[in-house]
């Protein structure tokens, strides 16, 4: 969980400083790049609190789900655009929803060998 929070917290602090030069690169507004990278920030210092917590489980089901609904929202994004997105938009959005994903293996990973 700690990985999962510090590179999300990494990544959202590079995507606030490059908002506005990102932004032409893949497509989506300014706005949009700077309030997902606050997101991302935000995310990264709930889930490094919560993997301190005495009961980790319940806060590691909650991370993969997490995970896994933005896997689910970064598809649609792709499925709903309309024509906004550039190629490197799209391969960048699927890139953000595989990594999530693959996060999302590793904490159901790490939960299943937590004793309840």
């Amino acid at each position: 969980m700690r990985a999962d929070a510090v590179l999300s917290a990494l990544a959202g602090i590079a995507l606030m400083a490059t908002s506005g030069p990102l932004s032409g690169f893949t497509g989506f507004p300014t706005a949009a790049e700077y309030i997902v990278g606050a997101g991302f920030v935000v995310y990264g210092i709930v889930v490094f609190a919560a993997a301190g917590l005495q009961r980790v489980r319940p806060a590691g089901i909650a991370t993969m789900i997490a995970n896994l609904i933005f896997t689910v929202a970064a598809v649609l994004v792709v499925v709903a655009d309309s024509g906004v997105l550039t190629t490197a938009g799209v391969v960048a959005t699927l890139a953000s929803g595989l990594y999530t994903l693959v996060f999302a293996d590793l904490q159901y990973l790490g939960t299943r060998r937590i004793k309840r």
